[in-house]
């Protein structure tokens, strides 16, 4: 009874048997860790990959990545599954900027990416289907990582090609073929705001002095040279006022541009280049002009006049309508001369805009952008800041010094419409252009006994410029059709094979023009010498210069016979043009590319911008692996 008592007393007080409550309790364990299993998905769910062939030359890889989830960059690896590689290489991925984050797991500062990803990864001599095998790891913000996960794909690339077919010409990098643009592409991508900017105002101001900056010079000149006209006296802190206005104006257009052209993933220069852009700011500087041969006065509209009062009246004398008027169509001036500038293809420029179209990061590219301009406007604000004590105070000379500025914009104006014009208008413009500044210089006035010596120069410079008018419409009249040389073709009897006589001794440069990637590929692949691939167009000053300078050079020439040469005209930019500079990550002439006998891409020693004579030898010589010749003394 005592032990029924007991038992009795057991029930009373507990209920549930230890059998039972140890079951209920490994209920509610395995019942938590279900839940604690729930709150985390899957990690084919929480990384959602996928991959595509881009073009006949790379792929993309992208990860869809839910919220509260993260990927490490440095755990990505990418390879080609041995057992079907179709034949291809992969070269080095291209991740874009990630977020920095403490990680206790690592006890470090890592990188890695939430929302999504994309990896840009150039693939190499594909001749059919091959199998992508991505790995990535990443992580949960609540606290649980997951091991390394290896995704499979499937791709075949567009256009790839048999080898029987004649393998396409090979890439060696997705990064830009030119050693300078790739350099400043990794500065970019290193972060430091403050080392970008610095650099890229040295590297501006370097560019400052380009046929491509240069012609800002006498806007900038006339303009200021207007407002001292008027009357005003044009001290240091006005004319530097002016010139800080006009190339913040011209910064933050070029700026706008940039990073337009870099998210567009292709140049400007084409776009801008066109007859009707360069038609209407040319007319625009002959406009400008005009006001300062005395046909009309440059002034703000009665009605915005009247407006720009009321405003000052309330803001003070920093209101003033002739103040802000001024400052205004200053900073429009500067904003339309972007074009001039924007066009002007340089390895700073396509590092930049490189960087913008594959990391999308707007901030640091365009302060990049914003920097450059800024090194390039350094001589306009020399030309402001000496305003004050270089000009002429009112009068008779500063009659004269309006009528050269006036000139210099009449001649920027036909510089810039020059590359879209037939040749024969050029060299009329030209010869008409020089006839009429030789007239306002008084070369068909007598000079008086007493005439100063001032005077004598003038008339003497206005000879010059009578003759070189009129060199110009014989070159024109005989068949002439180049500007710098329009008496050129007279020179063809004094050589027996059809050249002039001063350039006889020079063998001809043959280059073939390429007009698709299937062509380039197909030339390419049956060339039996290194090959040299020109991007050029017919508005690219840049292109010319080449041409003109360095194409032309006695040591050039020779060293290129050893090279099967070919050009890619993009003047019409249309779809095979643009998909011709892309294939190489060009934004836009002039560019030169190079492969090797076997059709391999020489990545590191590609050219983008202009280059002299000496310094496109050396380009040369790394490619042939020899030392460049000295410069001919």
């Amino acid at each position: 009874s005592m032990g029924g008592g007991v038992s009795g007393s057991r029930r009373s007080g507990d209920t549930m048997p230890c059998w039972l409550r140890l079951f209920v309790g490994l209920l509610a364990l395995f019942a938590l860790a279900a839940s604690a299993r729930a709150a985390f998905v899957e990690p084919e769910v929480a990384f959602a990959f996928s991959a595509t062939a881009v073009d006949a030359h790379a792929v993309e890889v992208r990860y869809r990545i839910e919220d509260g989830y993260y990927l490490y960059r440095e755990r990505f690896k990418f390879a080609l599954d041995p057992a079907a590689s179709g034949g291809a290489t992969l070269g080095e991925p291209v991740f874009p900027k990630g977020e920095i984050k403490f990680d206790e797991t690592f006890g470090r500062n890592v990188e890695h990416y939430r929302k999504e990803v994309t990896v840009s990864i150039p693939v190499d001599g594909a001749t059919g289907p091959f199998t992508l095998l991505a790995t990535s790891q990443g992580c949960a913000d609540a606290g649980l990582c997951y091991p390394p996960q290896v995704a499979r794909a499937s791709l075949t690339l567009p256009g790839a090609s048999t080898p029987a077919a004649g393998s396409p010409a090979k890439e060696g990098t997705a990064r830009p073929n030119v050693d300078d643009a790739s350099r400043i592409e990794r500065t970019l991508k290193a972060g430091n705001v403050g080392w970008i900017a610095l650099l890229f105002v040295g590297l501006g101001l370097l560019l400052a002095f380009t046929p491509c900056v240069l012609p800002m010079v006498p806007i900038l000149s006339s303009i200021i040279i207007g407002q001292a006209g008027e009357g005003r006296v044009v001290t240091r802190s006005t004319g530097l006022a002016l010139a800080a206005t006009y190339a913040f104006g011209m910064a933050l257009v070029y700026t706008v541009l940039g990073v337009a052209a870099g998210l567009a993933g292709e140049g400007l220069a084409a776009t801008l280049q066109t007859p009707l852009v360069l038609g209407t700011f040319a007319v625009l500087l002959v406009v400008l002009s005009l006001s300062m041969f005395g046909f009309y006065e440059l002034q703000v509209p009665a009605g915005l006049q009247a407006r720009l009062s009321r405003w000052s009246g309330r803001v003070g004398d920093a209101g003033n309508p002739s103040t802000v008027g001024r400052f205004a169509g200053v900073f429009a001036m500067g904003s339309i001369s972007a074009l001039i500038v924007g066009p002007c293809v340089a390895a700073p420029l396509a590092g930049a805009l490189l960087y913008i179209s594959q990391t999308r990061d707007v901030v640091v590219g365009g302060i990049a952008l914003f920097s450059l301009a800024v090194g390039m406007s350094v001589p306009l604000l020399a030309v402001g800041l000496s305003a004050g004590s270089l000009l002429p105070r009112v009068g008779a000379w500063m009659e004269t010094v309006k009528h050269f500025f006036g000139a210099l914009l009449i001649a920027v104006a036909l510089w810039m419409v020059a590359p879209v014009l037939p040749t024969w208008i050029v060299m009329l413009a030209w010869a008409v252009f020089a006839i009429v500044a030789a007239v306002y210089l008084r070369v068909f006035d007598p000079l008086g006994p007493d005439a100063r010596g001032v005077a004598r120069l003038g008339k003497g410079f206005g000879v010059l410029l009578l003759i070189a008018g009129a060199v110009e419409f014989v070159g024109l009249a005989t068949g002439g059709r180049d500007v710098l040389q329009p008496l050129g073709q007279l020179a063809l009897k004094g050589s027996s094979d059809g050249r002039p006589a001063a350039a006889s001794a020079l063998p001809g440069l043959p280059f073939e023009i390429v007009k698709s990637v299937a062509d380039l590929d197909r030339r390419v692949a049956l060339a039996d010498k290194p090959v040299l691939l020109d991007f050029y167009a017919d508005w690219c000053v840049s292109c010319k210069e080449m041409e003109r300078f360095t194409y032309t050079d006695a040591r050039v020439v020779a060293r290129m016979q050893d090279f099967v040469l070919l050009k890619a005209d993009v003047t019409a930019n249309d779809d095979a043009d643009r998909a011709l500079l892309r294939r190489f990550r060009l934004f836009g002439p002039p560019g030169i590319v190079f492969f090797d006998r076997e059709g391999r891409q020489l990545a590191d020693a590609g050219v983008i911008g202009f280059q002299d004579a000496d310094r496109f030898l050396s380009s040369l010589a790394v490619v042939e692996g020899r030392p460049a010749p000295q410069a001919m003394r």
